[in-house]
């Protein structure tokens, strides 16, 4: 049924097909009814799912990861689909519009996206009203970036305001320093600019009652020197974990015509195409680091055997986005179903 209705929703630009719906989403969940045969469709609810991490009981290890409700706005009706999680963001400090559109591209015969948006968001203190109104409990992340005309040496301060705003309202956080959207914010990924931004942020989580987790997202793109930074700087800045991993620049093995591709550039690569080079991350994380490292993993999951992979390789939760675009709402109840 679904693939009839992704048909007829694909010939609609991406970016507005997509508001639409979950405009209609929102809409339908207030209906008490429907709200109701909604969590019975998809809702998966078994004991032998639940993953315990960082002291939070997740009622299944399949999450939804930011970019899909950037402003906190769809977590109650998204709460009945079937989510253990939702990370909500990518939020900046300030609202912004983002990059120009259009900004948001499928690629059907590769299964996969090219976004370029550019964190557009209406800022860390709306998205926090809107979690601070909220209905449904769902566990929540946030993922924080820095606004565009911030400098990169004044970025630690636009990670410290998110941080204030929406501490109380979230479960855990997530620093985004590797969208390949922002001009030079994959340079935050560097040692030492890295580890400054996560001490300052660690030692604002200690000042607070209840320290929150700090996971950092990384790019696809690193090298295993990289990586090694990586996993050395989590060590010595206590950080809580990894999500492994955001979109891809490589355009390598796709199926989709070059001078198609070209027309769509630039942008991040995410989807089926990143499924292999993700689990490559996840494993060399998991393994350089002894197992200690928590992983959450996002990057081409659209099945229980692909999340199975990801878990095999050392992740302990999982992530979906493209893979919720193709697969439609019975994601989670699927992957869930097939991992039990």
């Amino acid at each position: 049924m679904y693939s009839l209705i992704r048909k007829i929703l694909f010939t609609i630009d991406a970016e507005k097909v997509h508001h639409m719906v979950m405009k209609r989403l929102a809409s339908a969940y207030k209906v008490g009814a429907i709200r109701s045969l909604l969590k019975a469709s998809y809702v998966v609810k078994k004991p032998s799912l639940e993953r315990t991490i960082w002291g939070i009981t997740f009622p299944n290890p399949v999450g939804l990861a930011a970019g899909f409700d950037k402003d906190a706005k769809y977590t109650d009706c998204l709460a009945c689909l079937g989510f253990g999680f939702i990370e909500i963001g990518t939020v900046t400090p300030r609202a912004q519009p983002g990059n120009p559109t259009p900004r948001l591209f499928r690629l059907p015969a590769d299964k996969a996206l090219i976004n370029r948006m550019g964190f557009n968001n209406h800022g860390a203190a709306n998205a926090a009203e809107n979690l601070r109104n909220r209905n449904e409990r769902i566990i929540i992340g946030g993922n924080m970036g820095k606004n565009k005309d911030t400098p990169n040496e004044n970025a630690v301060d636009d990670y410290e305001k998110s941080f204030m705003e929406l501490h109380k309202v979230v479960d855990y956080f997530v620093v985004n320093v590797s969208s390949p959207n922002t001009p030079g914010l994959r340079q935050l990924q560097d040692k030492a600019p890295l580890t400054e931004l996560l001490n300052r942020l660690q030692a604002l989580n200690r000042r607070e009652r209840a320290g929150k987790p700090i996971l950092l997202k990384i790019a696809p793109d690193l090298t295993n020197e990289q990586l090694d930074d990586i996993i050395e700087i989590v060590r010595t800045t206590g950080l809580h974990g990894i999500v492994a991993t955001n979109t891809t620049t490589s355009r390598a093995g796709l199926v989709t015509p070059p001078d198609e591709v070209s027309k769509l550039e630039p942008g991040g690569l995410s989807g089926a195409p990143l499924r292999k080079r993700a689990t490559e991350v996840i494993s060399y994380i998991h393994t350089h680091s002894d197992g200690k490292i928590p992983i959450i993993a996002s990057g081409g999951i659209f099945t229980a055997a692909d999340a199975k992979e990801k878990l095999d390789a050392g992740a302990s939760l999982v992530q979906v986005y493209t893979g919720f675009i193709y697969e439609g709402p019975g994601i989670a109840k699927r992957i869930c179903s097939g991992m039990d």
